[in-house]
């Protein structure tokens, strides 16, 4: 599966950033992303005072491309690398080896 990482680091930003991030997701971010095509699916990570990143897997190769040069050209004004004050520390494509769903079961949620 092809994957995307895009991870901002969040030392020096400013305090609260990180709820102000999870706002940002549940209000609007989520709602973007949801039926996107080409997109299988994202997921938003954290740790506080450490970094905050989207992590994509792609159904295409030319879904994976375009979406990384799209954002890679804007990526100074993004919505994170506004709240945040800087740029991605890294956009990586990556392979992902492979996902198994738990007992419980796989639930889309704009907030955890």
């Amino acid at each position: 599966m092809l994957g995307l990482t895009i991870r901002w680091s969040l030392e020096g930003a400013p305090e609260g950033v990180e709820d102000e991030l999870a706002s940002f997701v549940a209000e609007t971010s989520h709602a973007r992303f949801t039926g996107m095509s080409g997109l299988r699916w994202k997921t938003w990570r954290t740790v506080r005072g450490e970094w905050f990143e989207g992590s994509y897997v792609f159904a295409t190769s030319e879904a994976r491309e375009e979406f990384q040069r799209t954002f890679t050209e804007g990526a100074a004004e993004s919505p994170g690398s506004r709240m945040i004050g800087s740029s991605p520390i890294l956009i990586e494509a990556c392979d992902v080896v492979a996902v198994a769903e738990g007992w419980d079961g796989f639930e889309a949620s704009p907030r955890c």
